[in-house]
């Protein structure tokens, strides 16, 4: 069984380099420019589909064994779980703005931009605190039947972008991170792509 926390922690990489790609294209809208629809659309599909269902939900089992070891943590706990969904909820809402924008529907730079900064920081925030606060106590006190249940909770599924088997849709999402030098690279150390997050 693979490294539960450098799994995640290379997730966390790639959900950076995601971010800062999908940062870049609202970058290109503030500055009056076109920035490209779909590209933006297949990042959030992907922060959606695989970190929002996959990703998040064996962290949840994991924090909750946390806390069983560690009351002290319980406050960090209970802010991530309540980030999960707000993340889902700004997702919904960038989502949203970026359809009607890609649909030439008649509306201001700014929802997007807001709806999108809002997005960004969230989520950046939340990894930056799951790398500092959590994983380091996760990997201090967890215990082999705890990282079983973390396992057993939620069926295994390939990374559909990151993965060996990239999905057609996200071939030109891959093509632009390696061709951005973005693309995860083992033997990362930790923090990598998450520094000042």
């Amino acid at each position: 069984m693979a490294d539960p926390l450098a799994v995640w922690h290379t997730e966390h990489i790639n959900f950076s380099r995601l971010l800062d790609l999908l940062e870049k294209q609202v970058t290109v809208f503030h500055l009056g420019e076109a920035p490209d629809y779909d590209l933006m659309a297949d990042i959030l599909y992907y922060m959606r589909n695989f970190a929002d269902r996959v990703h998040h939900p064996p962290e949840d089992v994991a924090y909750a064994r946390l806390v069983e070891h560690d009351l002290g943590v319980q406050l960090v706990v209970s802010r991530l779980l309540q980030e999960h969904r707000v993340i889902a909820a700004a997702g919904e809402e960038l989502l949203t703005r970026l359809n009607e924008v890609a649909a030439d529907s008649l509306t201001a730079r700014a929802p997007l931009e807001a709806a999108t900064a809002t997005y960004l920081v969230y989520y950046r925030h939340h990894l930056s605190t799951e790398e500092r606060d959590i994983m380091p106590r996760a990997a201090q006190l967890l215990t082999v039947a705890d990282w079983a249940a973390v396992a057993a909770s939620v069926p295994t599924s390939s990374d559909p972008l990151f993965g060996d088997n990239v999905l057609k849709r996200f071939e030109v999402l891959r093509n632009r991170i390696e061709h951005e030098g973005q693309l995860s690279r083992p033997g990362c150390e930790p923090g990598d792509g998450l520094a000042g997050r």
